[in-house]
């Protein structure tokens, strides 16, 4: 039976990655981010992943996305083919002033990582009432500040 045909180039260039460990190395997470309304999302492709194994943390307003992705073979196993990345994976994000990190939420289906950072109450537009100013001119005055009567 076999399980993959023979392209000599692609398969050097494999061959070379793995031997130098590039398919090991840090890398980060895709994202793709948009503002819907008065929320922004952030959402990542992290399939393959136990959702124990993605991490999501805030500080101040930095969300640092660590996604842990593990091989699925065991040491006693015979490896025919290894080409899924694997290792620690790591984003950050600067959220802006506006935002509320303190209720940023975050879930996790069918490999898809969903953000939610709503904006803060504080930062949304709000409209100004506008009140009259009492009237400090005494009845009876002048312009110039002189009340009738004056010489």
């Amino acid at each position: 039976m076999t399980l993959m045909g023979f392209d000599r180039y692609d398969d050097v260039d494999r061959a070379v990655e793995q031997a130098v460990g590039a398919n090991r190395r840090t890398r980060a997470v895709p994202l793709e981010a948009y503002r819907r309304g008065d929320d922004y999302f952030v959402v990542a492709d992290v399939p393959g992943t136990d959702p124990a194994d993605v991490d999501v943390r805030v500080e101040r307003n930095v969300v640092t996305v660590t996604v842990q992705r593990r091989p699925t073979f065991r040491t006693d196993d015979v490896l025919l083919i290894d080409e899924r990345p694997r290792g620690e994976f790591v984003r950050q994000l600067f959220l802006g002033d506006s935002l509320d990190s303190s209720k940023l939420s975050a879930d996790i289906r069918n490999g898809v990582l969903t953000l939610h950072v709503p904006v803060d109450e504080s930062s949304k537009p709000r409209r100004v009432e506008i009140r009259s100013a009492p009237d400090e001119t005494p009845p009876g005055a002048r312009p110039d500040g002189t009340m009738k009567g004056d010489l």
